[in-house]
């Protein structure tokens, strides 16, 4: 059982950062322009797995709406603070009459969290029943794809190159798999935790969408610009629901 618990993980984690490497491969011109538009297809995704995935499965998990709710505000309030302490961190530095986008190290944070979360479920699932496992970790892997391509997408628009967004998204990527290894011996301490992990992904999640990804679609005010970002926001909830919407529940 560990062995498939492990081979999980890492197909879940390396198997989503492989996908989203395609984009070494690409030229900067059209790279460019993929950038711009995985960030309207992540701010769909990002908006999805938190409100349609992680949020009623904290809520399923913890079985209370309140405790998850202080929990998403305070991790909406963490991130306003992190992100605040970055921004000036980086004009004591610079100076920057513009501030540098904050918006890399958030996804990172928050991706790390939802990987560890991962791991956790993963586990979960395969100790619970093989096949549950074997669904969990199919959806996992899944939904990890178009999540790990955005959060590329956002890293390289952050300024990022590509090797090191690369780097840095595989380093948060593999949180999924000590999770999962660990979880297997000790799933009873882990297991309660879970909804909080989920919850802080989720406000993780809600706060770059809203917060950052938003602002800078709204940027762009052309029509032919704007019609582009609604079909790709509406896609990524569309791929997002088709991809939570597959096999049972983890737990």
């Amino acid at each position: 059982m560990l062995i498939w618990i492990i081979l999980f993980s890492v197909l879940g984690s390396v198997g989503a950062i492989l996908a989203a490497s395609i984009f070494i491969l690409i030229g900067e011109k059209v790279q460019k322009k993929l950038v711009t538009s995985l960030l309207s297809f992540a701010t769909g995704t990002l908006l999805t797995a938190a409100l349609m995935g992680l949020i009623p499965e904290a809520i399923e998990y913890a079985g209370e709406p309140h405790l998850v709710s202080i929990v998403i505000l305070g991790g909406l309030l963490f991130f306003f603070f992190l992100e605040k302490f970055l921004i000036w961190r980086n004009c004591q530095v610079d100076d920057c009459e513009i501030h540098t986008h904050a918006t890399g190290p958030l996804v990172l944070i928050g991706d790390a969290f939802h990987n560890f979360t991962d791991g956790i479920v993963i586990a979960a699932a395969f100790l619970a029943n093989f096949g549950v496992g074997l669904a969990a970790g199919i959806t996992i892997i899944m939904h990890e794809i178009p999540q790990e391509t955005g959060d590329f997408a956002i890293l390289l628009h952050d300024g990022m190159s590509k090797k090191k967004a690369l780097l840095y998204n595989l380093l948060s990527s593999t949180a999924t798999i000590p999770a999962a290894i660990i979880s297997y011996f000790v799933l009873d301490i882990f297991e309660t935790t879970i909804p909080i992990f989920l919850a802080i992904s989720a406000a993780s999640f809600l706060y770059i969408a809203l917060s950052d990804l938003t602002p800078q679609l709204h940027e762009k005010t052309e029509t032919k610009e704007i019609i582009k970002q609604i079909i790709l926001v509406v896609t990524g909830i569309l791929v997002m629901i088709l991809v939570l919407s597959i096999g049972p529940h983890s737990h």
